[in-house]
């Protein structure tokens, strides 16, 4: 037993009135137990349910992402134009609606801007279909690349996945209690807004509750980054739907500005792509990026103009639609994505 992760138990597991709040140092100190399981499994679950039901403060869950920079693994900066931008999504994965950031994210590559995600396999308590079933539908094994490889393919592709269980088996290491409790614990927010590189970023962390957005973007202005967009997207994930004004905040030096993007106004008001299957998925996708018209590529171009437009590499939104739009009818991205699977596979 750990008698001085007991001591952080005790702080917040004492009860709705007596519990105490952990510093910075401590969230990072506690994290850090967890990971390199220095506490045991009853501490562990403990601390993971006293934590979800005090919720976490922006101060812990910035001393725990300072636990993840310190234990996990860390891509080197790459030479580019652009920052880095990470397309978050919860690790549980998706079942209501089909993901859409891994074609954003062949998009924006296309034409330079690197991106970067990060997840896992399936995971409690959702269990949806995660991002690297959905990369593997797509030609791309992520699971069988090496950290180095992950890092050349994005310095040569603009493309990179950091895969948990292989990058960052300490933090795998903890998935098992996320069933044994039946809850998503606070963890699953630190996943949102981790940023696995060491160069300049751009990140843009999805959430379904507004309190978790408050919660996230104060972490991230404590630790002094400066340019990140919260979604209230598709899922819990950055996704920006079509059948509502999506919430969209965007943080330019830590000053927040409020985005309400009616797609109507651009003629992309819909349904959003309903998940079936992996199958049904994947060809979709790619009859999208073969520059064919199905349910799923006015969702495409909605969030790939976005994030085109957010990037700095068109100047408003209605030229990042119509960029994005000739960039798929020309053929650009799925020549872009055969060049991702080639190297890939050459990295293997």
């Amino acid at each position: 037993m750990s008698r001085v992760f007991r001591e952080l138990l005790k702080k917040i597991g004492s009860g709705e009135h007596t519990h105490q709040d952990l510093s910075r140092d401590e969230a990072c100190l506690a994290l850090k137990l967890m990971l390199t399981q220095e506490a045991t499994p009853a501490q562990i679950g403990a601390f993971l349910i006293a934590h979800r039901i005090k919720r976490p403060t922006p101060a812990e869950l910035a001393g725990m992402l300072d636990a993840y920079d310190e234990l996990g693994p860390k891509l080197a900066p790459i030479d580019s134009p652009y920052p880095v931008v990470v397309l978050s999504q919860p690790y549980d994965g998706r079942d209501r609606t089909v993901p859409l950031s891994p074609v954003t994210a062949l998009v924006l590559s296309s034409v330079g801007i690197p991106v970067l995600q990060h997840g896992g396999e399936r995971m409690p308590t959702k269990e949806g279909t995660p991002l690297v079933d959905v990369w593997d539908g797509l030609g791309i094994n992520w699971r069988v690349l090496s950290l180095a490889g992950v890092q050349q393919l994005l310095q040569q592709g603009g493309l990179g996945f950091v895969y948990v269980p292989r990058h960052f088996p300490l933090a795998y290491g903890l998935v098992p209690y996320r069933e044994q409790i039946g809850k998503r614990p606070p963890i699953a927010t630190l996943e949102l807004v981790w940023c696995p590189y060491a160069g300049v970023v751009q990140l843009v962390a999805g959430y379904v509750h507004p309190p978790t957005e408050t919660i996230m973007a104060a972490a991230l202005q404590m630790r002094g980054l400066a340019h990140f967009v919260t979604v209230k997207g598709l899922e819990g994930s950055c996704d920006l739907p079509r059948d509502r004004t999506p919430i969209v905040t965007v943080y330019h030096q830590q000053t927040p500005e409020r985005l309400r993007l009616n797609p109507a106004h651009y003629g992309l008001y819909g349904g959003n792509p309903r998940w079936v299957d992996l199958e049904s998925a994947i060809k979709a996708m790619q009859q999208v990026l073969q520059g064919e018209a199905n349910e799923l590529h006015a969702s495409v171009v909605w969030n790939s103009g976005f994030y085109l437009w957010q990037t700095g590499y068109v100047p408003d939104l209605e030229s990042g639609l119509t960029h994005a739009q000739e960039l798929l009818r020309s053929g650009q991205v799925y020549h872009h994505l055969q060049k991702l699977q080639q190297l890939a596979a050459s990295l293997c």
